[in-house]
């Protein structure tokens, strides 16, 4: 509706202004308007365009994600090499900010949900289907939760990148820096250069160990069945068999006594004979096994403690040859604000039947952060290469809190911890500081998987949580675009070697990983009191599916 009354006096006022004034307003205005629109197109930012750093190019070590400036661009130890525009989730289904992994690589994907809708050179970063993959750009946010990237970008990367690498997907528009802090990682030069050897040298006693384990199974088996015989029960038995044949040659002396006749007196006489034999033998056997009791029972006994000793050894030399395989590995490590505990992972690169890795996770420990209740941010700290002092690290920060210099210097790694990581850490290697706990999406086939909780999660809410899996009882689930494979049941506690914790499973609940109860006052005397903002790790019902 117009306001004809302001109108009136406006005009008016102009017809007294006269017509230089006139003259002079509308330049006035004119003038403002070619400024505020100068000043607006200075301030919008320029479109990404796809680009590649003009030098050889690395292998891949992170990709940084900017929903802000619609972007993605991948770092080598050098630099940035790769960056493009991207498409992210719409408002709704907003493609999840925080930390993540490769977890699987599809080069011809199509969607079961989105009429077999084309998702070109997938490589997932979440179980519940968040991907990057190809598709169509039309300049803004357009996907159901996905990061879109050119087709021939997409394409170019695929073959490039390999499962861990690191993902970041930032609210804003971070890059790396170059950052140096007394508690990152020094490695030790000797243990480096003696860490192959050590590792093949205890993988080899980890199988003689393994073989003398099983020898002494053997043994152990065949003796206590040899004892078997001479057990308090049994010479019972033979004590019984002895008094029964005693009693025999009794009944027959008493039946030769009363023998009236020759012939009754020869039948007499034939029991005795028959009697006195059985007798004779069931002593025999009585005495002997009296005899023998002792000796072989002790020998089962003394079978029985190598057994269970060599399985011991056949346990620690198999650990201590994982841990020294693991050493030659990139190690992760996640620090919890919300859990206050400190994660350590590594990948084992044994296949899992869904495409991921196994990744191993023995190290969980509770870690001191002072000032527990004031938040920390997300940082992440990458060793990109060695240098004359060990390792260059850089830092992105994605989540406001502390600089990243603060965040470090509240925290306090267990010496345990240090001497068994730091020594051998390698390039790769992170350590991530979050305010966050681990998401539900973290399990035994992921390296740490954050999500912020203070940031739009649609894309990620809309997801069905991942399933526990089982290799036995994989199925394929028609029920989100991506068709990821899930198992109706799973114990990685007694599947692995590893000492996986029982991640993701409401059946075998772990409350430190997995476990969509972050936040339970029970588990964690409500951390929610700490950091009120934060809720993390919430269970996923709906699903649906990028496009």
């Amino acid at each position: 509706m117009v306001n004809r009354t302001t109108t009136a006096q406006t005009t008016g006022a102009m017809r007294r202004w006269g017509h230089p004034a006139f003259v002079t307003f509308a330049a006035m205005v004119t003038f403002a308007a070619l400024t505020g629109g100068a000043a607006a197109k200075q301030q919008r930012p320029e479109p990404t365009v796809e680009a590649t750093a003009p030098r050889t190019a690395g292998e891949p070590i992170m990709a940084i994600v900017s929903i802000k400036a619609q972007k993605v661009t991948f770092y080598d130890a050098d630099g940035w090499i790769y960056r493009a525009p991207v498409s992210s989730g719409v408002k709704g289904r907003e493609t999840p900010a925080g930390v993540f992994a490769l977890l699987e690589k599809d080069k011809d994907h199509h969607s079961t949900l989105y009429d077999d809708a084309w998702m070109p050179n997938m490589q997932r970063i979440t179980w519940n289907g968040i991907a990057l993959h190809g598709g169509p750009l039309p300049g803004y946010a357009a996907s159901h939760g996905c990061v879109r990237m050119p087709y021939d970008f997409a394409e170019k990367l695929f073959d490039r990148t390999r499962i861990g690498m690191r993902v970041i997907i930032a609210p804003n528009d971070p890059a790396p820096v170059d950052f140096t802090h007394p508690a990152l990682f020094v490695p030790n030069a000797q243990a480096i250069a003696a860490a192959p050897a050590r590792a093949q040298t205890l993988a080899r006693e980890a199988a003689d160990a393994a073989k003398a384990a099983d020898e002494a199974k053997k043994a152990s088996t065949a003796a206590t069945k040899e004892a078997a015989l001479f057990t308090p029960a049994s010479l019972r038995k033979l004590e019984k068999a002895k008094t029964r044949a005693d009693a025999e040659v009794a009944f027959a002396d008493k039946t030769l006594a009363n023998a009236k006749t020759d012939q009754t007196r020869a039948r007499a006489e034939d029991l005795k004979q028959k009697a006195a034999a059985r007798a004779a033998e069931a002593t025999t056997q009585f005495e002997a096994a009296q005899g023998d009791a002792k000796p072989k029972l002790d020998a089962a006994a003394a079978a029985k403690d190598a057994a269970k000793a060599a399985e011991t050894k056949k346990a620690d030399t198999a650990k201590a040859a994982t841990e020294a395989k693991l050493a030659l590995e990139p190690v992760s490590v996640y620090i919890s604000r919300a859990t206050q505990k400190l994660y350590v992972r590594r990948n084992t690169h044994k296949p899992w039947a869904d495409g991921g890795e196994v990744f191993d996770s023995s190290i969980e420990v509770p870690v001191t952060i002072r000032d527990p209740d004031r938040p920390i941010g997300t940082h992440i700290f990458t060793a990109m290469a060695r240098n004359d002092t060990g390792l260059r690290w850089t830092e992105v920060t994605i989540d406001e809190g502390d600089n990243a210099k603060d965040a470090l210097d509240r925290v306090t790694i267990p010496q345990d911890v240090l001497d068994r990581i730091a020594p051998t850490v390698v390039p790769r290697s992170s350590i991530i500081i979050s305010d966050e706990p681990l998401s539900s999406e973290t399990n035994y086939r992921t390296e740490f998987v954050a999500v912020l909780s203070n940031q739009p999660q649609g894309g990620f809410i809309t997801r069905k949580p991942t399933r526990p899996m089982m290799p036995d009882d994989m199925v394929a689930s028609n029920e989100d675009g991506f068709g990821f494979f899930y198992q109706r049941s799973w114990n990685p506690q007694s599947g692995t070697q590893y000492g996986v914790p029982q991640y993701g499973s409401r059946q075998y609940s772990n409350p430190q990983y997995g476990n969509p109860q972050y936040g339970n006052p029970q588990i964690y005397g409500n951390p929610q009191a700490a950091n009120p903002r934060r809720r993390g790790g919430q269970p996923y019902w709906q699903s649906q599916q990028d496009w």
